[in-house]
């Protein structure tokens, strides 16, 4: 599931950013910040307040983000000794990616907020980077306590990949070339029964099925043209995405479900799982630069997803496009 500490490491980050990030060409006040090395990122010297600050934003936001979760989430189910689950085959694996954008959008989060304190390069980005693998393993741990769920090796595996992809590129390029976005967008399936069961099983709100409603969503990594090709006529904000999603999903193994006496409630076998690849245009709006802080807190909240564009799908062995991907 996408981890609600998702939402507050990037609400801080972007916070963080609307208010002290400028143009790269603009005077810099020295009392305040440090001259810039790079293209990529403001130095902050090094302030103890904010680190204190950062210190107790993330022990209190998560602290609570547990609390709340639990009472919603882990209270509803039985307790059990620790317990491994293997889930490897459900939902096409879409789930999996999404466990890659949440720790990469965590540790991206907890970086911003370690930046701001002006502690050194290699710290923020190990101690940021590294977050979105704790903050996730916590729940994965949580997991595996609930009778009804379990640890889930594949999981861990996915959250430690996206902060892997996050801190690999810091140290290599002190940037993120590529950035793992999301999108999203709400389905009606076009029949009283299939609307029934995503209704069962992804629930009826649009923020239940932001979090649970597989065939609805869509994960990516975009490539910033310009930064891997320095030379390209590509503008600094143009972007090439990869996607992948799943369509068909009624079921987290197969689209037929059971009551606990055995008995089938719901058989749409006929109906086909298949996973989805996209290829988009996209635009990283990191690299648009403005001294407006509503637009650059606008612009950073964004940037966490897949701007909507046309796509270019593959999937059941043939291709077919799409005006606009949300």
């Amino acid at each position: 599931m996408r981890s609600v500490f998702t939402a507050f490491c990037l609400f801080f980050s972007i916070l963080v950013y609307s208010q002290d990030s400028v143009s790269i060409i603009d005077k810099i006040d020295t009392t305040h910040y440090q001259k810039i090395i790079n293209a990529n990122h403001i130095v902050y010297p090094y302030n103890k307040k904010r680190v204190h600050l950062v210190t107790a934003g993330n022990i209190i936001g998560y602290g609570s983000v547990l609390i709340g979760f639990n009472s919603a989430w882990y209270s509803k189910y039985p307790r059990s000794k620790f317990h491994f689950f293997n889930d490897n085959d459900e939902w096409l694996q879409v789930d999996k990616a999404g466990h890659v954008y949440g720790a990469y959008i965590q540790s991206y989060g907890s970086y911003e907020m370690w930046r701001w304190t002006g502690i050194s390069r290699k710290k923020r980005i190990w101690i940021g980077g590294l977050s979105g693998i704790a903050y996730q393993s916590i729940l994965e741990v949580l997991d595996g306590f609930s009778a009804e769920y379990g640890f889930s090796v594949a999981d861990y595996a996915a959250n430690i990949l996206g902060s892997g992809i996050f801190i690999s590129q810091e140290l290599a390029w002190d940037d993120q070339r590529m950035k793992v976005k999301f999108s999203f967008h709400q389905r009606d399936y076009g029949s009283e029964d299939l609307n029934t069961r995503a209704n069962t099983i992804f629930g009826k709100s649009a923020k239940e099925r932001f979090i649970k409603d597989y065939n609805a969503t869509s994960d990516w990594f975009s490539f910033n043209m310009k930064s891997f090709f320095p030379k390209s006529p590509f503008p600094k904000w143009f972007a090439l995405a990869i996607g992948y999603g799943a369509e068909g999903m009624f079921g987290a193994r197969s689209n037929i479900a059971k009551d606990k006496t055995g008995n089938i409630i719901f058989d749409r076998s006929d109906i086909k799982r298949y996973r989805q690849w996209f290829l988009s245009p996209d635009i990283d709006l990191a690299k648009i630069r403005t001294n407006k802080k509503a637009v650059r807190f606008i612009l950073g909240f964004l940037n966490a997803f897949k701007f909507p564009a046309p796509s270019l799908e593959f999937s059941n062995g043939s291709f077919k496009g799409h005006w606009i991907h949300f």
